[in-house]
């Protein structure tokens, strides 16, 4: 299949997969204990205004791939608002009720989700797989047999997915009725699996013959190495957080500081 998308390959793409991961990870555990929503919606901010730029696709791409984490935003705030508890209440009918402070909770845990869908959003957009594998290899040691597993599953998707439009394509030719769910299922699954099965079949065997059992030490074809644009990243992460939780302390938008 062709999935050539054009894009603009920012210096995001040349940090360090492994560290990228880590500094993401980290800040990831960071926003699941903030509770000031006046810093959580300064750092959704800040990480939404880096995806926008810092990712080098085309803005039509960008919403497209924003809209449903916007949607959860929108389904995660909603349902914390109208069915939380709270004393001051804002709106009341039947079993929907509004209070200042399931509001507030309700738009915390929608930033919250939002910041998590950035920043899965931020490292997938930016970081090459091929390239992941072999850092995760280098640099943090993973086995070569499972990261060379990993990445092989990765290459496969496409296949699988040409796979099925061919065995959808016979069918069609062939007259087949495209109805009835359990029958339907079989004929795509029954095909789909036995090609699967061949088809890992033949890579354990060539991992085997190429020794990827071995412990031993490996060369690599691509050394994914450290460099200046890992500072810059690291820099960029703190210096967001920093400038969130210091604004958002100094000038909230709003007088709650803790939702808890």
């Amino acid at each position: 299949m062709n999935w050539d998308i054009q894009r603009r390959e920012t210096w995001l793409y040349e940090a360090n997969p492994s560290l990228k991961l880590i500094v993401l990870v980290m800040l990831f555990f960071a926003v699941l204990f903030i509770h000031n929503p006046n810093v959580l919606i300064n750092l959704s901010l800040a990480l939404f205004v880096l995806f926008c730029f810092g990712t080098g696709y085309p803005a039509k791409l960008l919403v497209w791939l924003f809209l449903p984490f916007f949607l959860i935003f929108v389904s995660t705030a909603s349902s914390m608002m109208m069915f939380g508890e709270g004393t001051t209440t804002w709106f009341r009918w039947g079993l929907i009720h509004v209070t200042a402070e399931s509001f507030w909770r309700g738009m915390h845990l929608g930033f919250r989700a939002l910041a998590l869908g950035l920043l899965g959003l931020i490292f997938s957009l930016t970081t090459r797989p091929v390239q992941l594998f072999y850092s995760l290899m280098q640099q943090l040691k993973l086995k070569p047999k499972y990261a060379y597993s990993f990445l092989a599953a990765v290459r496969l998707l496409p296949i699988m997915i040409e796979e099925f439009q061919t065995v959808r394509y016979a069918l069609r030719v062939r007259g087949v009725p495209n109805r009835g769910g359990l029958g339907k299922v079989k004929r795509y699954a029954i095909p789909l699996l036995a090609q699967s099965i061949r088809r890992a079949q033949r890579i354990a065997v060539a991992m085997e013959a190429k020794q990827f059992s071995n412990s031993g030490q490996r060369t690599f074809y691509y050394e994914i190495k450290f460099g200046k644009c890992d500072i810059w990243f690291v820099v960029l992460i703190v210096a967001l957080l920093v400038a969130a939780y210091y604004a958002g302390v100094h000038y909230p938008y709003i007088s709650v500081h803790d939702v808890r």
